[in-house]
């Protein structure tokens, strides 16, 4: 006990000086919560801080991301590449303590959080992907996939919308392995919650299918770690362990108030909590018996020592899936995807067929899902209709006991694998964070699908995705006025301009069969981004190409003057994404009735171009002539490519069909072309 104390008290020194030193940050989350941490960390997590990266570690989710300094005292405690100075520089430019924790900033976070509530449902797709490798690698007397997911979480996740999507599926999931701890200490920013929160969160979670434990005292070690070890028992329900604690643990004066939560204790306070704590040392200065208690390399390197011998005899008895786990879980794509990319790429073309493009989405999918295992796809309750699903993709069931069903086989899934297409329900948002999860989990490239304007719902899971840098794969369908009677609730205006002006998120909004293949190509190949895919209800044509090497810069010459008979240069450049391509063209063919010679340049991904060397962008547009931009939808990102006038949409839709809507808004080759005409005339 008493050492156990010792170590609790470490991590409330390290939480308040640090904040202190900072004069910024949220001292009593991380005091408040110490004792659960030595219950997790020093009895029951399986992890090796001298590898962070190991594979079959158990996974820690703090998802009330702001009590890092919890996660930051005990990975340096711990024995992880994390020094003291750096928490001395806690909230410091370019240092390895961040406000909140960030995924490839600091060894051992495995994901960013602070949004609330996002951080549970990362853990939900950790578990989730956790169960799928078992089910699909392990092997009788070869388990080489068996870990858990555990998260801390507080009243501020559990109050966000999204932990109800995601805590839901976990529930129908019969994820067993996830476990969260909740820090019941009934204090956010605003003061008590009672007023305001007032959910029997048992109850709740009971109704979602967990095992729920508690309320135990969050501050008695041994009760923590025995509801940890009677969680770690159950195969198919998740746990939710409630602990009651008190923010702010120690602090004489703050300890129970919202004064613990965002703000430095004090000097004075500091040294009134020293002395409540018995805690004799000066800032930063840590006993070894402290050390000593925490160091977790020798067990770490014992642990996973153990799994690399499993892992050997594995590879001994079954060397192609040994092979296949390591390409998987290396993020590496198979060796002959580019002759599937090469050959997806060319039958598109080749047939030249007129579709929508998110039927031309499916069409891509059929192939790459046939050559990627990899891929896990879904839909947030709309798959008919975003045509996520593939031959090689059935729906992902779950059994009465929790196990992953086989599927029914077929041509393309012989051996009746699980499935691979899930359904999300409507859970937009929780759809795109629990894909964070599962993406940095490792194994799975996730997919999932909804319409445009729903990408509102989980924006700020796609930011999380585009600043962790993780490969998940957002396809949005029903693009633009264009999906008609609806109107203008689901008629995206704003959201494409919206989704490029998120960092490292790749927009691609293609114009036929070809642009959409090469898009989801360039988005599996793509490791360190994440993708939106913006696709059409409505059929489009093909447009005839000469070359197909240049769609995957994002823009492209399409069709030069003398596609309608024009032998001279062009004096004007009509650029166009999606559908309105078609209408760049009609326009090109219309403008050379009157001699007036017009280049085409369809740009199906700004954001892949505007990475293109100045030569490449040159090329395509040439200095000196006028552009004219097509694209239904909001015009301000135009303006940056130096366009005459934009053909766009400044205001919301309107109920009609799409015929109507177009000539309503001016999305007519007449005039597209009147505004290039107008657009030389000006010069």
């Amino acid at each position: 006990m008493a050492q156990q104390a010792l170590m609790a008290n470490a991590i409330r020194a390290l939480a308040m000086d640090a904040v202190q030193l900072a004069n910024s940050g949220h001292p009593g989350a991380p005091m408040g919560m110490a004792d659960m941490a030595v219950a997790l960390w020093g009895e029951h997590l399986r992890h090796n801080p001298t590898n962070p990266h190991w594979f079959d570690r158990d996974r820690f989710v703090l998802s009330n991301g702001h009590a890092s300094m919890l996660i930051y005292a005990v990975l340096h405690l711990a024995g992880y590449d994390l020094p003291i100075d750096e928490l001395k520089r806690f909230r410091q430019l370019h240092s390895k303590t961040a406000g909140h924790p960030e995924v490839g900033i600091t060894p051992g976070v495995e994901t960013t959080t602070g949004p609330l509530g996002q951080g549970i449902t990362n853990a939900v797709g950790f578990a989730l992907a956790e169960k799928l490798l078992a089910s699909e690698f392990n092997r009788d007397g070869h388990s080489i996939v068996d870990h858990h997911t555990y998260a801390f979480l507080g009243d501020g996740c559990l109050m966000e919308g999204i932990s109800h999507e995601a805590c839901a599926l976990a529930g129908a999931w019969k994820l067993g392995k996830l476990i969260a701890l909740y820090d019941d200490n009934g204090i956010s920013i605003d003061g008590p919650v009672k007023p305001w929160f007032i959910d029997n969160t048992a109850e709740r979670f009971k109704a979602y299918g967990w095992n729920v434990i508690g309320p135990i005292d969050g501050h008695d070690v041994p009760e923590v770690s025995r509801a940890i070890a009677e969680a770690k028992k159950q195969d198919e329900r998740p746990t939710l362990i409630i602990c009651k604690t008190q923010i702010g643990k120690g602090s004489p004066n703050r300890a129970n108030t919202a004064k613990a939560h965002g703000e430095p204790l004090g000097a004075e306070e500091i040294g009134l909590t020293r002395s409540a704590l018995n805690w004799s040392h000066a800032a930063f200065e840590l006993p070894q018996a402290v050390y000593d208690a925490w160091d977790a390399k020798a067990s770490g390197a014992e642990v996973e020592a153990a799994w690399n011998q499993k892992f050997d005899a594995y590879a001994e008895a079954f060397p192609d899936l040994a092979a296949e786990f390591t390409r998987r879980m290396k993020g590496e794509l198979p060796r002959s995807f580019h002759q599937t990319v090469l050959d997806a790429v060319v039958a598109a073309h080749t047939k030249a067929e007129t579709v929508a493009s998110r039927k031309a989405s499916q069409i891509a999918l059929e192939a790459f899902t046939a050559a990627l295992p990899e891929l896990l796809g879904g839909s947030a309750d709309l798959t008919g209709s975003n045509l996520t699903n593939t031959k090689s993709t059935p729906a992902l069931r779950f059994g009465s006991q929790g196990e992953v069903l086989r599927s029914e086989g077929n041509e393309q899934n012989p051996d009746g694998l699980p499935g691979r297409h899930i359904n999300y329900g409507v859970r937009e948002f929780g759809m795109a964070a629990i894909m964070n999860g599962v993406a940095l989990h490792g194994g799975y490239i996730p997919y999932g699908g909804t319409f445009l304007t729903f990408s509102d719902y989980s924006r700020n899971a796609i930011r999380m995705a585009a600043l962790m840098k993780q490969r998940v794969v957002h396809v949005f369908t029903h693009d633009s006025i264009g999906l008609g009677e609806d109107g203008p609730t689901h008629q995206s205006i704003e959201h494409a301009a919206s989704l490029r002006l998120i960092p490292n998120l790749d927009v691609w909004r293609p114009a036929d069969t070809a642009e959409t293949t090469v898009a989801w190509a360039v988005a599996l190949q793509n490791a360190t981004r994440p993708t939106a895919l913006l696709l059409s209800r409505q059929n489009l044509p093909y447009s005839p190409k000469a070359d197909l090497s240049d769609i995957n810069k994002g823009a492209y010459v399409l069709a030069e003057p003398e596609r309608v008979g024009l032998k001279k240069k062009a004096q004007a450049v009509i650029i166009a994404t999606g559908s309105e391509v078609q209408l760049a063209l009609a326009a090109q063919e219309q403008l050379a009735t009157r001699k007036i010679a017009v280049r085409v340049v369809s740009m199906p991904s700004t954001t892949t171009f505007d990475r293109q060397d100045l030569a490449y962008k040159k090329r395509v547009l040439p200095a000196g002539l006028p552009r004219v931009a097509v694209e239904m939808g909001a015009t301000d990102g135009w303006w940056k490519y130096g366009v005459a006038a934009v053909v766009g949409i400044d205001t919301y839709g309107e109920s009609a069909p799409a015929g109507v809507l177009f000539k309503h808004f001016g999305f007519t080759a007449d005039n597209v072309a009147a505004t290039v005409e107008a657009a030389l005339r000006r010069r």
